[in-house]
């Protein structure tokens, strides 16, 4: 057939090409009106609602009352179970029939009394396949689980505002269908090929070869007359199959579907997203035996092997044949700045145990795509637990600097390494289309170094994952000249290939900050509280249980229990539970983990645990003298050096107030402004002697920040303590503010020092350069410092993660009171203290960090019997070297798992002694694997270990 040529007119032939696939313009005879044939109602569709998630052997025996398309259901939270029956009619012999379902509502399809389908509006899935090729009429009943909530919950005016809870929901579409998959086809040839013309762009031969093409296509192709498609799909198919040079960069394709444990949904929802999304993976590959599906989260794992057991079996099936791939290691993926360094090791203990017992593997990249920042231990801490390989692309969020790498080494504190790869598409949601392939080559900041990208595909955040439009989408551009080269593929064979030609990648020494989210580090602080007290009683109770059990070995040492609230912790350090990010729901699941039973059950198996414990702590011989107290500090010194730690004509302990609105994410975000808004709060009762002197001295006062909240302290000095405690009650009813406490020191030095996980870093104290001013508010742990040669001051705190040393002043954040996704965050009552310790010398020989765990960890008094004799259980002999754990090894009864660290960033030889009878001591790795090749010799003095600098010792002591 010839046709004229036609005027070299760019935009109308695209727009001829785009209108012909739209499913908004046209549809009566474009080719997108003819995806589906003819339509057919269902028999009858019944319902019912239940406040509760309920299973299906449950909701199948409720009463179902008549109901029809475009009722509404609800309210939010609710569930509605649809009863669907339905008949194909015999003329339908032949053709492929769905059931076209469209609500506003997640829901899932069950059939035979099984989870089938998800179907998702939102996450372009909105038909179940009933038959592929129709052999008899049927007759089917089929249930539709619909939950009144949409994939990213139910805000009310955007998707991160607090949930409407009275919002109602409909089911908007439900009709049997016939499906023309040869018009699916064809359309996707047209996608793809406008997409080309589109993102090669008018200077690439290339694009304008597509788009001749596709208006050529439009030319032959009669929508009405299904014989003409098929030359139309050879002229794509002469196009597609034009095959690219040997060099072209390849992009590994991975299914993925990014589920967050709990955000703007609790975690009960949580478990039916799951279910959902992997029940429809299932399916697909089923059909697509090459697609590969990536998927992170034990605990996630767990809840569908729990609530749906045969999905369970399917995906182990899945598993073996190398399609359905876990990844990460971890039990969920946690936030990588705010959990003990104790906790990340329990993280990967718990999920690389579930993997291997489940699946029968181990995970060998460590997958954390959406955390607010990672800390520079997780490489000791995955090479720890067998894990080389690292994954994410959060970094492509700064706000401020451009990351440099794609493909690096990260080298963390001790100098372990890691080979990591950030996605260059810069997401882990893509939708397989030419967009995201000509992003990713474009993107690599690594040309040259690394030829190898990761792609991730399928809907996420609140689930949905892949579709059969994506796999298709990619499978007919995976060699075509002109994009890159695709290949559907594991991370395995993806960090192969990248390690096999790493000979030139780049190295990233220390932590990868992420310049966003910095507000994070304090919103919910009930919850950063919650976290730090359990992290601290699951410790006293490993080592109280640890100890009895080698007094007396007939005591019964609670490894289940331990196990489960060791999980339900881990749970909570979900990147949007313990930063804060989530809904009012998911605040009070997590505070009835920490608050309810997790504590009654530890301080009653504290307190169960007849014998006695001898704790040792650090005494120091400074006393600091405070001479004037007026609320804030007018000044501090340290009497053994004669020394002034309060800055000339400053005050310390400052209570300061800063407006708060950022500029879209509002739990999240604290902007750089907020510091120009600065102002302080005044006091509002007199200060008044508590103790007058002798063991301790305190004095207490109020502070009235405004007419809803106050701030009532105590300044607490004790006998023979180093620091000055200043214990604190805030009541707190604000909108858009920031509380900080100053201390303006004098010291100067151009770095500051924060405690992370097994160690320290430091961070710069000026802002030189956008890299410096990025970090203007930071995270640490249980104490910062700020030090010049042989004298310093040290900030300690029992609860609090965020930090800020701008040239002399140290300053801790206390509250925030932003208003989404939680209307309600940081509202009421809320206890913590922190403490100012000046000192002289190093922060390390001024015994800061022991300091700072006496703060953390208070003696605990066990009642014991009159005629016990005191004993040490342990003591280690070198400052520098902690003894952070003491634990029962996992399935081994006799064995002890001590773990330490050297803390102070030096190389060093320490003796660790016990009295427990210690027959062998090896050395194992992070999940307890013996290493056969190093046994430790344990003499009379103890064992003797050499450490380098924030080195993390495990030890397997066989009694």
């Amino acid at each position: 057939m010839y046709h004229l040529p036609v005027l070299k007119n760019r935009r109308t032939l695209l727009e001829r090409a785009e209108k012909f696939i739209s499913d908004i313009y046209f549809t009566d005879c474009n080719l997108r009106g003819r995806l589906y044939g003819d339509s057919c109602p269902l028999e009858s569709l019944a319902c019912f609602l239940t406040p509760k998630r309920i299973t299906f052997a449950e909701a199948s025996k409720q009463i179902f009352d008549p109901c029809k398309v475009g009722d509404t259901f609800g309210p939010t939270w609710w569930t509605c179970w649809f009863k669907v029956t339905l008949k194909i009619p015999e003329s339908w012999r032949g053709k492929a029939v769905h059931l076209l379902w469209e609500s506003d509502g997640e829901a899932m399809v069950w059939r035979d009394e099984q989870p089938v389908q998800g179907l998702t509006k939102e996450g372009e899935k909105t038909s179940y396949i009933l038959s592929e090729c129709l052999q008899d009429e049927e007759l089917l009943t089929l249930y539709v689980e619909m939950a009144c909530n949409g994939l990213f919950g139910a805000g009310q005016g955007s998707q991160i505002a607090p949930p409407d809870p009275n919002r109602k929901f409909s089911v908007q579409k439900a009709e049997l269908v016939v499906f023309n998959g040869d018009v699916r086809e064809l359309l996707t040839d047209f996608e793809m090929l406008v997409d080309i013309v589109k993102e090669l762009g008018e200077e690439e031969q290339r694009g304008y070869q597509a788009l001749f093409t596709v208006n050529e296509m439009v030319n032959l192709c009669d929508p009405s007359d299904p014989s003409s498609f098929a030359k139309v799909h050879s002229l794509a198919g002469t196009f597609f199959n034009q095959r690219n040079g040997e060099s072209q960069h390849t992009v590994h394709a991975m299914g993925h579907c990014h589920i967050d444990s709990a955000w703007l949904w609790p975690y009960e929802e949580t478990i039916r997203k799951c279910g959902r999304s992997w029940v429809t993976v299932i399916r697909l590959m089923e059909k697509n035996p090459e697609f590969v599906f990536t998927c992170s989260q034990a605990q996630q794992f767990q809840w569908v092997k729990s609530w749906y057991p045969g999905l369970f079996s399917s995906i182990q099936h899945y598993v073996k044949k190398g399609q359905f791939i876990p990844v990460g290691g971890t039990w969920v993926e946690m936030d990588g700045n705010l959990p003990s360094g104790e906790s990340m090791v329990r993280q990967f203990l718990e999920g690389q145990r579930f993997f291997n017992k489940e699946f029968g593997r181990y995970c060998k990249e460590f997958w954390l795509p959406d955390t607010f920042g990672y800390s520079a231990q997780l490489p000791q801490i995955m090479q720890g637990c067998g894990i080389s390989n690292f994954l994410t692309q959060k970094l492509s969020w700064n706000l401020v600097n451009t990351f440099p790498h794609n493909t690096f080494f990260w080298e963390g504190l001790d100098g372990s390494t890691v080979l990591t790869h950030f996605p260059p598409g810069n997401s882990y949601e893509m939708k397989g289309k030419v967009e995201d392939l000509v992003k990713t080559l474009k993107n690599n900041k690594d040309k040259g170094r690394a030829n190898h990208s990761a792609a991730l595909f399928g809907f996420g955040d609140g689930g949905g994952g892949p579709t059969q439009l994506m796999l298709d989408r990619l499978r007919l551009v995976q060699d075509t000249n002109g994009l890159p080269k695709v290949q559907m593929s594991t991370p395995d064979e993806l960090f192969t290939r990248l390690q096999a030609d790493s000979a030139l990648l780049c190295t990233w020494t220390g932590e990868l900050f992420l310049e966003l989210h910095n507000g994070t580090y304090t919103t919910q602080a009930q919850i950063k509280r919650g976290n730090r007290q359990c992290e601290t009683l699951l410790h006293d109770i490993e080592i109280a249980s640890s100890l009895a059990l080698y007094r007396n070995n007939t005591f019964p040492y609670p490894a289940e229990k331990l196990q489960e609230l060791w999980r339900l912790l881990l749970l909570n350090q979900f990147h949007d539970v313990i930063p804060g990010s989530c809904i009012e729901m998911v605040v009070e699941d997590a505070l009835k983990y920490y608050e309810g039973e997790f504590l009654q059950l530890l301080i009653a198996k504290v307190f169960n645990v007849n014998y006695l414990i001898s704790i040792i702590c650090w005494e120091i011989s400074n006393l600091i003298n405070c001479v004037k107290l007026e609320g804030t500090l007018a000044s501090l010194c340290l009497i053994s050096a004669n020394r002034e730690s309060i800055s000339d004509g400053c005050l310390g302990n400052q209570f300061v107030m800063f407006d708060d609105v950022p500029l879209y994410w509002d739990a999240w975000d604290v902007m750089d402004y907020h510091l120009q808004t600065r102002f302080q709060p005044l006091l509002s009762n007199p200060v008044h002697v508590v103790s007058p002197g002798g063991l301790r001295g305190s004095v207490s006062f109020t502070l009235r920040i405004s007419d809803k909240s106050t701030i009532t302290q105590e300044i607490i000095m004790d006998a023979m303590c180093p620091y000055i405690k200043f214990s604190t009650e805030v009541q707190w009813a604000e909108s858009h503010k920031f509380l900080k406490v100053e201390f303006p020191v004098r010291v100067r030095s151009p770095n500051a020092t924060y405690e992370i996980q097994f160690g320290h870093l430091q961070r710069p104290t000026h802002r030189n350069t956008s890299w410096d001013w990025a970090k203007f508010e930071v995270w640490g742990h249980k104490w910062a410092d700020l030090s010049e040669h042989n004298f310093g001051v040290s900030l300690l705190n029992d609860c609090k993660y965020g930090y800020s040393v701008h040239k002399n002043t140290m300053t801790l954040s206390l509250l925030r009171a932003p208003k989404a996704p939680d209307a309600t965050a940081d509202m009421g009552i809320h206890h913590f203290t922190y403490a100012i310790m000046p000192h002289t010398r190093s922060f390390q020989e001024a015994s800061v960090i022991q300091c700072a765990y006496n703060l953390n960890f208070p003696l605990r008094l066990i009642q014991c019997s009159p005629n016990t004799v005191p004993w040490s259980a342990f003591s280690v002999t070198s400052q520098a070297v902690v003894l952070e754990t003491i634990k029962q090894a996992e399935d081994r009864g006799g064995v002890l798992v001590v773990r330490l660290y050297e803390s102070h960033g030096s190389s060093v030889t320490a003796t660790l002694r016990t009295a427990l009878p210690v027959r062998e001591a090896w050395v194992c790795d992070l999940l307890e694997k013996q290493d056969p090749n190093h046994p430790v010799p344990v003499t009379s003095e103890g064992i003797t270990l050499d450490f380098n600098p924030f080195q993390i010792v495990s030890l397997l002591l066989i009694m």
